[in-house]
């Protein structure tokens, strides 16, 4: 894109140019489209694994799109540009194929406004003509393809990590042998007869499509060096699958069905893999992903194993679904060695009954125990995840939310005065291939007056509610479980201007209301639905590979309110026995040899510690000149790490390297004399340190000068008062009339007026369209170039070209640079 960022809201979500991103042409062109925001869509690991794929293959290149927000979508439709990817800003019709990550059923209508910002017809049929690519859809989401079937190609069923492969192959084979000549139905029927693709226009009728599975994560390729974002992400670290599938067998978890069997990978891989992406990255926290975290056989020694290995101090590991019979004070205290990282309990429900009928391994004494151990080994905040209207719960079930809450709280404060509780509630939404398959989702006006109690019963300090809106949770249950007729009603909501629906912020009921009234279709109806066992379900078409002999009995033991043990204690026979890693691997155990270093080890660090000060002046220009000041110190902190530098960290719960910018420069502003301090642990020479930061810097971001600096030398922040910027695009001659002024007042967010003629020292006429503008702080304030852009010259900032060009500190009449 050749126009300015910096209008948008988070501009860099648009930048691209991320530090180990691939830029590559082939013959097969995939764009991996996420229906959802890059910071959501960047946290998802299965696009890193399936890009990293289809750029190894010598014929095949992937990129990535996601979907703008709202103001950046705005900008596209009324310049009437098409959606583009990241890497190369080709337009989306332009690839071969464009895969859909299907993460959650309120992403549908993202998905549809993608494919009409890329210039598509929504519609399957109406793609058969011309070079439109192939439109593919995958992800939990797909297992119903049903109210998506019309819009998509082709949906991947299960793990793609081989399929991703066999597709690329077979368009490959399709586009060079002539097949394109016999048009694109020639393209499904083949990619129909890849196994786990369910092809609409070639199954319907058929047999059903059985999910792929990978045997083992052990070999399975694994991005060593994820693409690193510039903006913070939802999930901004490094992310490791320590394990795929969940023993644990929740009647209401999708995924726990689904990802079947459980699969993990050793612990010696998981380190080798943790030291190649930390070296990669420059991340300092490694997240140890799973549906059941604690439920790895060889959790507590690979904890160990990490911390004694990766960084000492300053490189920290979370585990993000630890269930709480699997805590115990050993694990906790390798998990708050470096930082504690948050921590969620989810009881699911309020009793021992409704616990056992959702197979939830989970006692109220577990709970008090996990409690009281959080607690007592430091945690000050915990966070309560519990659902409302799940099958059989009584107003029992739900008043006795509210008194484990304030229980937990009650121990907290035996603890510290300062201890909160959050506690999170969503409506129950019933899933394809799971045992509540059959169940309708409890009437909206229900969970409505649950959930108004339970935000009344959880009030008071240190307690805080935060309730999901049952009106998404009625559509997620609608789309979940619903037959084709659901595209009529998708269809016109996306008319209607629906998109971005899990954001509270953009998600508006009224176009849902609407869409229901054009279409003819209720939602309500489609979530409350309830099936007989016997029923032809709408997503009977796809073999999940779990049985429906079992599903029947795990929904007949949940009505009798009777637990089945997870599959570690016993097989419960889900029909999968024969992948099943756990009939045939024992627990992993570390190796010792699995101890190396996380990155390159420095040369620069003497012997003895010496802490060292280094003084640097960079520059920021384009691409990224629309970073803001935090994700600068974001990059540069990582590139540190990268290169290997022994930069001391702060003490205390959360450690951070002791990096410094001065006067922070505004989004889309260019800066030619920029600085930031930086304190190392060693003997670090400002050349050596300048060379190998320089190397690992991305584009944009660029060391000129560095020196050595007292520990007692002033800090930037209050050296610096005066600063230079080139301003281009503007009429020069209008700052005579600001500059013959006595004083010119602007509001500021706080409603305080600054007089910012103060601010201005010099304009100096440089071109027929550019000046010199010198600008200091006063006391009241600092300067704001925007402000100043607007007042002097009428202009946005954002329509303008602006650079600093220099900064000072002021000792008596004589300015002076940063840099000796």
């Amino acid at each position: 894109m050749t126009f300015s960022l910096s209008k948008f809201e988070r501009p860099s979500r648009y930048i691209g140019n991320e530090v180990n991103s691939v830029r590559k042409d082939a013959p097969v062109r995939i764009a991996f489209a996420f229906p959802d925001t890059y910071e959501v869509g960047m946290s998802h690991l299965g696009l890193k694994i399936l890009a990293r794929i289809a750029n190894q293959l010598p014929f095949a290149s992937a990129e990535r799109a996601f979907h703008p927000w709202t103001d950046m979508e705005a900008y596209l439709k009324h310049k009437k540009e098409p959606l583009r990817s990241l890497e190369s800003g080709t337009p989306l019709g332009l690839f071969d194929v464009v895969g859909f990550s299907l993460q959650y059923e309120l992403s549908f209508s993202s998905v549809l406004n993608m494919l009409t910002l890329a210039g598509m017809p929504l519609f399957s049929e109406e793609r058969l003509k011309d070079s439109y690519p192939l439109v593919i859809a995958g992800g939990p989401s797909a297992v119903n393809p049903a109210p998506l079937a019309p819009f998509i190609d082709a949906f991947l069923i299960g793990d793609g990590e081989e399929a991703i492969t066999e597709l690329a192959e077979t368009v490959y084979r399709w586009k060079t042998g002539g097949g394109v000549s016999e048009g694109k139905e020639a393209l499904l029927k083949a990619v129909s007869e890849i196994p786990g693709f369910y092809v609409p226009q070639v199954h319907k009728g058929g047999s059903r499509v059985a999910r792929r599975i990978i045997q083992s994560l052990e070999d399975a390729p694994y991005p060593e060096n994820p693409v690193l974002p510039y903006m913070p992400i939802v999930h901004d670290r490094v992310n490791i699958e320590i394990s795929r599938g969940c023993p644990m067998g929740c009647r209401f978890c999708q995924a726990g069905m689904i990802y079947r069997p459980l699969r993990e990978r050793s612990p010696r891989r998981i380190l080798e893999l943790a030291k190649k992406s930390l070296a990669a990255t420059g991340y300092d926290e490694v997240s140890f992903t799973s549906l059941s975290a604690g439920d790895y056989s060889a959790l507590l020694p690979l904890i160990r194993e990490f911390n004694h290995t990766f960084s000492p101090g300053t490189c920290a590991v979370s585990l993000p679904s630890l269930r709480v019979k699997a805590l115990n004070q050993e694990v906790l205290r390798e998990i708050k060695s470096v930082r504690k990282t948050g921590f969620t309990i989810a009881p699911e429900a309020g009793t021992d009954r409704l616990r056992a009928v959702i197979n939830k391994d989970l006692t109220e004494e577990d709970f008090d125990r996990a409690v009281g151990m959080l607690f007592k080994e430091g945690w000050l905040t915990i966070k309560l995840y519990f659902m409302i209207g799940l099958p059989t719960e009584t107003g029992e079930d739900v008043e006795a939310i509210p008194r484990m809450a304030r229980k937990a709280l009650k121990t907290a404060a035996g603890y510290s005065r300062r201890a909160s509780v959050n506690v999170g509630v969503s409506t129950f939404v019933p899933k394809p291939h799971t045992p509540f398959q059959w169940c309708g989702q409890e009437p909206i006006a229900e969970i409505t007056r649950k959930k108004d109690f339970l935000r009344k019963a959880l009030s008071g300090r240190g307690l805080n509610f935060k309730g999901h809106d049952e009106r998404m949770s009625l559509l997620e249950a609608a789309f979940a479980r619903g037959d084709e007729s659901l595209s009529g009603l998708l269809l016109e909501a996306h008319k209607a201007g629906a998109r971005l629906d899990g954001w509270s912020e953009v998600f508006d009921w009224g176009k849902w209301v609407t869409a229901m009234d054009r279409s003819g279709v209720d939602a309500a109806a489609y979530a409350a639905r309830v099936f007989s066992p016997e029923d032809e379900l709408p997503w009977a078409v796809i073999d999940p590979g779990v049985s429906d002999a079992f599903l029947k009995r795990e929904y007949e033991a949940a009505l009798a309110g009777r637990k089945t043990p997870g599959c570690i204690q016993n097989c419960s026979g889900c029909g999968l026995s024969r992948e099943c890693g756990l009939l045939k691997n024992a627990p992993g155990q570390v190796e010792a040899e699995a101890a190396s270093s996380s990155g390159p080890v420095s040369n620069l660090k003497s012997e003895v510690s010496n802490t060292i000060r280094i003084r640097f002046q960079f520059s920021k220009t384009s691409p990224l000149a629309d970073l803001s000041h935090r994700e600068i110190i974001s990059a540069i902190s990582r590139a540190a790490r990268r290169a290997g530098l022994p930069v001391e960290y702060s003490k205390g719960f959360h450690p951070a390297p002791k990096l410094a910018l001065g006067p922070p420069l505004g989004v889309g502003v260019k800066g030619l004399k920029e600085c930031f301090d930086m304190v190392f642990d060693g003997n670090v020479s400002p050349e050596g340190a300048m060379s190998l930061l320089n190397a690992q810097l991305p584009p944009g971001l660029s060391i000129s000068r560095a020196v050595h600096i007292g520990r007692q030398d002033d800090s930037l922040q209050s050296f610096i008062s005066v600063y230079d910027y080139e301003i281009i695009g503007i009429v020069p001659e209008k700052a005579a009339e600001f500059l013959a002024r006595d004083s010119s007042f602007a509001e500021r967010d706080n409603g305080k007026k600054i007089d910012i003629r103060k601010m201005v020292e010099g304009c100096e006429k440089t071109g027929a369209d550019s000046v010199l503008l010198r600008v200091t702080d006063t006391e009241e304030a600092k300067p704001r170039l925007d402000e100043l852009v607007k007042e002097i010259f009428g202009a946005e900032l954002c329509d303008v070209d602006a650079t600093r060009v220099g900064m000072y500190g002021r000792s008596a009449s004589e300015l002076k640079e940063p840099l000796k």
